[in-house]
């Protein structure tokens, strides 16, 4: 039996809610320059597949690598770890 190789997991921010069961989220990371030493923060963007359409924008997700949805959208939403307060 084939064991499945463990997922990717990722924090970020919703930055776009407005697709059918997608969603633009924002990561960031932290990584130090390799020559000059110096931390640099860098930020990428996933599109993220939401089947219930329960995130908004400003909410901080967790999401998981998956199986590919469209040609640009490999990632699912896993959980809301904090939801923005509607104004």
């Amino acid at each position: 039996m084939l064991k499945r190789k463990k997922r990717k997991c990722r924090v970020g921010i919703v930055l776009r809610d407005k697709s059918d069961k997608t969603r633009h989220v924002s990561v960031e990371r932290t990584h130090r320059h390799s020559f000059y030493g110096r931390v640099l923060r860098t930020k990428k963007k996933f599109l993220v597949h939401d089947e219930k359409n329960i995130s908004r924008i400003g909410d901080v997700v967790e999401i998981m690598e998956s199986r590919s949805f469209s040609k640009t959208k490999k990632w699912v939403l896993v959980r809301i770890i904090n939801k923005m307060l509607p104004i």
